[in-house]
């Protein structure tokens, strides 16, 4: 097995949240105050399996369900079975490379019961695709984690990962080219699916987007005609209203994302929402964080939990920002952890075992 490349970070960045200030995935929008605790007193804080928890049987994995595709508003199997999918953001591959490999992504499917993992690719931050970094190191590790997902049976989401660039057609081409090689690789893998523009941002208007992704998803199309292709929205991927009023017509199997911060995005996030589905536009929540938009902050778990409430009455899939030891509220380990895998629960952060016992219930 190929091993992962390691990229190297300086200090400063990691110290530096200013680009992931206007949010890891949401706006800089006020929200309401943070509530209480993660509850550790049920048995899955411990990591003890109780009555009713999922185990990997459960689990929609592709070598059960196969390649996906989007029927109405749902995320469905190659029998047309409705499936969601629940899992792990890592953070920037370019500095948090070693979280990728093989016993960390084991771990997450055998034990925290994820069946998918997103791999975050920066295009515009330090050592992004787009701004210098290593492209073969970076698409090295692409590789790494799609066939790690692949050996561990888990889908896999190829995130390119726009934020301070915040409109996705600033590198317009950088983006043709990669995922024309992208999805020339990946063609006949059922698991991968591709996530174009992870948060528009700032002024950048939906037919903006709109029109960015139709220019990148033929480049896809022409290599994998049916992969499954999430695009995000504006706003930080929150404006899915704005695409339920104007969807793109054109291509099949196409999910608009959605992204919440719990303690910043509450009930008019959700009524939102609500009325996209209803309205039959099919969303996925490629990143959600139970802190506020920022990353930081105090965890609000009960917004949290109704915003998986919702999800799953929905049948939407979602998936956690963020696997790493940033000093940050939506790191999964604390700061102190050093591991890279076999993670106990006295490693994890707070949203750790939160995301923990909600991928186990």
């Amino acid at each position: 097995m190929k091993k992962s490349i390691r990229i190297l970070l300086y200090t400063a960045l990691l110290s530096g949240a200013v680009l992931l200030s206007q949010g890891c995935g949401g706006s800089a929008e006020d929200g309401t105050t943070a509530d209480n605790d993660v509850d550790t007193s049920d048995s899955r804080a411990q990591g003890k399996p109780s009555d009713g928890e999922n185990t990997s049987s459960d689990l929609a994995c592709p070598s059960v369900n196969g390649a996906l595709r989007v029927e109405g508003t749902q995320l469905v199997d190659k029998n047309g079975s409705p499936v969601q999918l629940r899992g792990i953001s890592t953070h920037g591959l370019a500095w948090f490379p070693d979280y990728v490999n093989e016993a960390c992504f084991q771990q997450l499917h055998e034990e925290w019961q994820a069946n998918v993992i997103r791999l975050a690719m920066y295009t515009a931050e330090y050592g992004g695709y787009c701004t210098g970094g290593d492209r073969e190191a970076l698409k090295q590790l692409i590789d790494d984690g799609v066939s790690f997902a692949e050996n561990q049976d888990m889908y896999a989401v190829i995130d390119w990962h726009i934020l301070s660039d915040s409109n996705p057609n600033i590198y317009l081409e950088d983006a043709k080219l990669f995922f024309d090689e992208m999805a020339g690789k990946y063609a006949d893998s059922d698991h991968v699916l591709y996530e174009i523009c992870n948060e528009p941002n700032g002024s950048t208007s939906w037919s903006e987007v709109k029109s960015y992704a139709e220019q990148v998803i033929p480049v896809i199309r022409a290599m994998d005609e049916d992969a499954v292709i999430l695009v995000g929205t504006p706003n930080w991927s929150q404006s899915v209203d704005q695409a339920a009023a104007d969807p793109i017509a054109s291509y099949e199997n196409i999910l608009y994302t959605l992204h919440f911060y719990a303690a910043t995005h509450t009930d008019d996030l959700r009524a939102k929402l609500s009325e996209a589905v209803d309205g039959g536009l099919p969303v996925f929540v490629s990143e959600y964080g139970i802190c506020d938009a920022g990353g930081s902050g105090a965890i609000a778990q009960t917004q949290a939990d109704l915003w998986i409430e919702t999800l799953d009455k929905y049948g939407i899939s979602y998936i956690a920002w963020n696997l790493s030891n940033k000093e940050e509220t939506s790191a999964m380990l604390k700061s102190g952890c050093g591991k890279t895998s076999g993670f106990v629960q006295e490693d994890l952060s707070d949203a750790g075992r939160w995301v923990y016992q909600t991928l186990r219930n």
